[in-house]
C-alpha cells in the first residue's frame, strides 16, 4: 500500500466518524420534536427486534409533539412499550389509533444530562479516532518507508488526528450551546 493509499484510506475512516457522530448528535434532542430522536427504539414485532421507523411513519404536528402512526394497528402496545422502555424520557399517549407523544420542557438536571451524553458521544468518537491513527501508523510500518518519509508520514498522520479532534470539539460545543440555551 503506498502512501497515498494510506492517507486517504485514514481520511476515509475519520470522515464515517464525524458522519456518524453528527447522526448520533441528532438523536439528542434539544426541547423541539425531531422524529429522528426515534431512531433508536428498536420494538419488539412479533418476536424480532424491529426499527420503530420501519413499523410506523413518524410525524411532527406541532413544534413539541410527535405523531406515530403504525402500519399494523397491533403493534400499537409494543410501540409504546419500546418507546417507555428506551430511556429518551418520553410518555407515549396511546388513543388505539396512533401513539402521541408531548416533548416536555428540559429541565436544566435534563439538560446537563444531555449535555453529559454528548460528551461521552464525542468522546467515543476521540476513541475511534485515535484507533484509526494506531491502524494507520501499523500499515505505514508494514509499508517499510525509508525512515525519514517514515516519520513525515506519521506527522501527517497526527496532524489529521489533531484536525479532526477539533471538528469533534467544535460539533460537541455547538451542541452544547444548543442543549443549554433555554
Amino acid at each position: 500500500m503506498d502512501t497515498d493509499m494510506i492517507l486517504l484510506d485514514i481520511t476515509d475512516k475519520m470522515d464515517k466518524t464525524m458522519e456518524s457522530l453528527s447522526k448520533k448528535f441528532t438523536t439528542v434532542r434539544a426541547g423541539r420534536a425531531n422524529p429522528s430522536s426515534l431512531d433508536g427504539v428498536m420494538v419488539d414485532y412479533y418476536g424480532s427486534m424491529t426499527p420503530l421507523k420501519q413499523l410506523a411513519t413518524i410525524s411532527v404536528p406541532e413544534a413539541r409533539q410527535l405523531l406515530i402512526k403504525p402500519f399494523d394497528k397491533s403493534s400499537l402496545g409494543s410501540i409504546e412499550k419500546a418507546i417507555l422502555s428506551s430511556n429518551l424520557g418520553y410518555n407515549p399517549g396511546n388513543d388505539g389509533e396512533t401513539i402521541r407523544i408531548i416533548i416536555p420542557e428540559l429541565t436544566e438536571e435534563r439538560r446537563k444530562e444531555l449535555v453529559k451524553q454528548v460528551k461521552a458521544l464525542a468522546e467515543d468518537a476521540k476513541v475511534s479516532i485515535r484507533n484509526i491513527r494506531r491502524d494507520g501508523l501499523e500499515d505505514v510500518k508494514k509499508a517499510e518507508l525509508p525512515e525519514d518519509e517514515e516519520k513525515g508520514m506519521e506527522k501527517e498522520i497526527q496532524d489529521l488526528v489533531n484536525d479532526y479532534n477539533k471538528k469533534i470539539e467544535t460539533e460537541l460545543k455547538s451542541k452544547e450551546d444548543e442543549l443549554l440555551t433555554v
